[in-house]
């Protein structure tokens, strides 16, 4: 958002996440997590389960680091205490009386309305407008809306299943399909091999969280090795597709439009300009 709204000379630090644009990556990164994040799928939820279980965080900030850059605001978010750094993490930290005594922006964006409000919060942290370029994203989004007529079921968990959530269904809308679980603005919500079995989607975009396409790919036995996965409608007609989690689906920022892009050529296939690197058929 902040290189998006033409500041990225302001920022001095990093999460660990954060890895676009690639010059970030330069910065000092201000957290680690302490949960095994190579792991699988199954046993990465176990972890954060456990975790959540004894009111421990998943995500170290480091004090000392925040301590020499000395920022005078910290962007945080607020939607997921495990897909980022959360709020109560940096309150911890600042709370040990930073010499800066930055101010925490608290990002907490549910759908597309939310995205563009915090848009406008970073801009005004930053000291831009962010109208402009909210504008400008929402008419070229518009652009691309199609009328509904293609089911269809976002994984955003692989093990154990969950459907995609918060901004997505509003995405898969927008690009003319009709999202069999989530729902715009709620949270994604756990859903059972069973009930993908009866939805039957026509079309299943598998995008985990933080995932990019190999690390999918490693994780697909938990779906494909199914014993009925065949059976299913969309594997059938080889209308299922694995989308980079990382870089796109999970990111609440300028990359949404990206990602309608996506789910646009996965449903429409009137271009293929993100193929190979955005998103495969599996």
């Amino acid at each position: 958002m902040v290189s998006a709204l033409g500041a990225l000379d302001t920022l001095v630090g990093r999460s660990h996440e954060c890895d676009y644009p690639l010059s970030v990556r330069d910065l000092p990164a201000c957290t680690r997590p302490l949960i095994d994040v190579n792991a699988d799928s199954r046993t990465i939820d176990e972890q954060v389960k456990n975790s959540a279980r004894n009111a421990l965080s998943i995500y170290e900030v480091f004090d000392d680091v925040l301590e020499q850059l000395q920022p005078t605001h910290i962007l945080t978010q607020a939607q997921c205490d495990v897909c980022a750094v959360s709020l109560r993490d940096v309150e911890q930290s600042v709370a040990l009386r930073l010499r800066s005594q930055p101010k925490i922006v608290a990002l907490n964006p549910g759908s597309l309305d939310e995205i563009w409000n915090d848009f406008r919060r970073v801009g005004e942290a930053v000291g831009v407008s962010a109208e402009p370029f909210v504008q400008d994203l929402m008419q070229r989004m518009e652009a691309l809306r199609s009328p509904p007529t293609i089911t269809v079921a976002c994984i955003e968990w692989i093990e154990p299943l969950m459907a995609a959530g918060n901004w997505t269904p509003e995405l898969i809308a927008l690009a003319g399909g009709i999202d069999l679980f989530g729902k715009a603005g709620i949270h994604s919500p756990w859903i059972t091999w069973e009930e993908l079995r009866a939805a039957d989607p026509d079309v299943i975009i598998i995008a985990p969280c933080g995932f990019d396409l190999a690390r999918t790919r490693q994780e697909l036995h938990w779906i494909t090795g199914r014993p009925d996965f065949g059976q299913l409608k969309a594997a059938r007609n080889g209308r299922v597709y694995l989308g980079d989690g990382n870089q796109f689906f999970n990111r609440p920022g300028p990359r949404v439009f990206e990602t309608l892009q996506i789910i646009d050529e996965i449903l429409h296939g009137r271009s293929r300009k993100f193929a190979g690197t955005g998103w495969e058929n599996l």
